[in-house]
């Protein structure tokens, strides 16, 4: 059964909303290991713990079909994707981060889109040059060479999240698949916490970012996101997550005391302009 596309302002808001969840992980996630004594093993388990909770709660009160829908194809790259994008955060710096975890994203989601027959149009493949432009702009300038086990960590924690996303396209249900395929994690959340369990070490509050990021970024944040991604392109969905590391820099600047620079100014406008470009420039079928 094919699945009827979003109305336009109820897709641009949904969307919207995914972004926010998006960047409010990466900001969680430089609070908690960054600032409290939790480690990435514990903040991973917690995470995706919480979320499977939330969303299992919340099909339950919906009383949603028992019938479980999950994937371990999924739920493995949403595993791997959460726990490199933990440990790669424990060297890397926000910007470098954010930069090789999207543009591995780009690169997985594009070429994927390419390969089973989508393309570009001229005015879309400016807006996303655009777009790409202006997220280099934004973190290059000044950034020394991540350490390569933490940069490839990062790279696999975006291949992954795009091999999610392109899983979720394909789901008739996203909040009970995506419900199940945190469900699904737990096994592997478990042996991660068991091979780690001489170093593992908990936190008040790092415990308590772990958990919002579970339960409120990641659950519901990727529910959303499975719901509009049938209405989405696979070039144009990984284009719109070019904008979530400009969402976290903003979101340094209220929650972690980070400078606002006319630099930031400008690269988010190319950034969001870029994306608004290769929206617009969508090709009509037919």
């Amino acid at each position: 059964m094919s699945t009827q596309p979003l109305p336009p302002v109820r897709l641009i808001s949904l969307v919207a909303l995914t972004m926010l969840a998006f960047a409010a992980n990466s900001i969680l996630c430089r609070l908690a290991l960054k600032t409290t004594d939790i480690d990435a093993a514990t903040f991973t388990t917690i995470r995706l713990a919480s979320g499977a909770l939330v969303l299992m709660t919340i099909l339950y009160v919906r009383g949603a079909s028992s019938a479980f829908c999950g994937s371990w194809s999924a739920a493995a790259a949403l595993f791997i994707y959460a726990a490199a994008f933990s440990y790669a955060y424990i060297d890397l710096p926000a910007a470098v981060g954010a930069l090789l975890l999207f543009g591995a994203v780009q690169v997985t989601m594009i070429s994927v889109g390419l390969k089973t027959g989508e393309r570009f149009s001229a005015l879309q493949w400016a807006g996303f040059l655009l777009a790409v432009g202006g997220l280099v702009n934004l973190l290059l300038p000044g950034l020394s060479a991540p350490k390569p086990l933490a940069g490839g960590l990062m790279l696999l924690a975006g291949c992954a999240w795009g091999t999610y996303s392109l899983f979720g396209r394909k789901l008739g249900n996203p909040s009970a698949g995506t419900a199940c395929n945190f469900v699904l994690t737990l096994p592997f959340t478990a042996i991660l916490s068991v091979v780690t369990l001489s170093s593992a070490r908990l936190d008040g509050a790092g415990s308590a970012y772990a958990m919002v990021s579970g339960a409120l970024a990641s659950g519901i944040g990727y529910s959303i996101w499975y719901a509009v991604l049938p209405s989405l392109s696979a070039t144009v969905a990984a284009t719109l997550q070019l904008s979530v590391p400009v969402i976290a820099a903003v979101g340094g600047v209220l929650f972690l005391g980070e400078d606002f620079t006319l630099r930031l100014a400008l690269c988010s406008i190319s950034i969001l302009g870029g994306i608004g470009l290769v929206i617009a420039g969508k090709r009509p079928k037919g």
